[in-house]
């Protein structure tokens, strides 16, 4: 579970990375566009994981029950922190301020 957490936030910091440096986007621009990127890829490995984990949850025993629970609702747990918290803590350590921003359209293609 941590482990997938963890690597969804790099994968979202490198992506932030290669916006910066590559692209040459704006650090606004590039938080925005490295989160618009990989949004639905963060979502579906913690769906995906979430869903493999219910037949251990059906059909478990007392033993395995519990272990599926925590798992599945500690992923989803970790994926909200990751697609919220990350970007907030990386504007803040960064001093990426929002306050004149202006939305680039080009963002969303």
């Amino acid at each position: 579970m941590a482990g997938i957490v963890i690597n969804n936030a790099i994968v979202l910091i490198d992506r932030i990375k290669i916006e910066l440096n590559e692209l040459k986007r704006s650090p606004q621009d590039a938080v925005i566009a490295a989160c618009l990127q990989r949004f639905r890829p963060i979502l579906l490995a913690t769906f995906t994981t979430v869903l493999g984990l219910i037949p251990l949850y059906l059909g478990g025993g007392a033993t395995w029950e519990p272990m599926a629970v925590t798992i599945m609702i500690g992923l989803l747990f970790g994926t909200m922190i990751t697609l919220l918290f990350i970007p907030s803590f990386y504007s803040v350590m960064f001093k990426v301020s929002y306050k004149e921003y202006v939305f680039d359209e080009k963002l969303m293609e």
